[in-house]
């Protein structure tokens, strides 16, 4: 296990500036608004305060000024945060992102959580600083847990949280499944049940997973190659699932972090390498928590049926995003819920 510090070499940098101002840009149909895909106005504009606005070195400062570290699990590099709390007895937890997001998702709850919690967010294997996944398998929900689970044992942590949503909301549970004697609970947000119900409410946005399913690879080269294109397929899912604004030069943070490590392509692969996409699972008897927020689909009867389910939230503030949209909310929840098993 190393320490771990961002420090991105300025040519990286300015290959990005260069490439954003040579950007070939799309037509679009006229008035059709978001219906066909994020406008090429939004685009364009985006694109230009990232190239000319947007400050980088400030938010690596931002992420810099948390302790990161690396280690080797398995053959896969882990990279993650790991923020103690001055609660020498405080309960570890885990914060799992989901995508198109990364760990900068949880940047606005680490201070009010590390108060209560040792924090641990890692970076998924195929996402960010983890680097691209090396072996087909590595970049599934499955794996994710495995090495999760390791990377908590490594640390010495004999009993810990679960938190997250999106991916996280698989990843979580899966964790107490095969790690039930270490978990003390697991927090999701927008349990995501694959009932034919929420499949049909899905149909409509979901043409992104579909893709990511079934032809990563061929969607990657664009993505690796043109900024704008990674810029533009990842906000519009962030404006497809967020009910409320998201601070761009925040959003513009986690597209870096897509762009600088060069893992668009290998965090798609859990669409390709998962299996648990409408699985029935087993209760796993862990303390479970459910937290709904505007937007999200879940179905509580088989939340309820597949997972000890302790604690039901549903906010009308917020979105799919929670940890950018209703920091306070899901923060203030979090805590409610693990205090219950203190």
């Amino acid at each position: 296990m190393e320490n771990f510090r961002i420090d991105i070499p300025q040519a990286r940098l300015d290959d990005l500036t260069a490439r954003l101002a040579n950007t070939r840009w799309p037509d679009e149909l006229p008035d059709v608004g978001w219906s066909h895909g994020i406008p090429v106005s939004s685009v364009r504009r985006l694109a230009e305060h990232w190239r000319t606005g947007y400050d980088w070195r400030a938010w690596e400062r931002k992420l810099n000024a948390h302790p990161q570290f690396v280690t080797e699990i398995d053959g896969q590099r882990v990279h993650f945060l790991h923020i103690r709390s001055a609660d020498e007895d405080a309960l570890p937890l885990l914060l799992l992102h989901g995508w198109p997001a990364s760990f900068v998702e949880f940047l606005d709850i680490i201070e009010p959580l590390s108060r209560d919690f040792h924090l641990v967010i890692p970076s998924y294997p195929g996402f960010a600083f983890s680097g691209p996944t090396k072996r087909a398998g590595q970049g599934s929900i499955e794996s994710y847990a495995d090495v999760i689970a390791a990377l908590m044992s490594e640390l010495g942590y004999q009993r810990y949280g679960v938190a997250g949503g999106d991916v996280g909301s698989f990843v979580g549970p899966r964790l107490g499944r095969i790690d039930t004697e270490h978990v003390a609970g697991v927090y999701v947000t927008g349990l995501i049940t694959l009932t034919d119900e929420v499949v049909a409410g899905f149909r409509d946005v979901g043409g992104y997973a579909a893709i990511q399913s079934t032809r990563p690879q061929a969607l990657a080269f664009g993505m690796h190659d043109s900024p704008a294109a990674l810029l533009a397929w990842i906000a519009d899912i962030f404006h497809l699932f967020a009910k409320e604004p998201i601070d761009e030069d925040h959003l513009l943070t986690n597209v870096m972090l897509y762009w600088l490590t060069g893992t668009f392509a290998s965090s798609t692969r859990l669409y390709r390498e998962s299996s648990v996409w409408g699985a029935e699972f087993a209760d796993s008897g862990v303390p479970t928590a459910c937290a709904v927020f505007p937007g999200d689909h879940t179905d509580r009867e088989t939340a309820e049926r597949q997972n000890t389910m302790v604690h039901w939230s549903e906010f009308d503030r917020g979105g799919h995003f929670a940890a950018m949209e209703a920091p306070d909310l899901l923060a203030g929840d979090i805590r409610e819920f693990f205090g219950k098993l203190r």
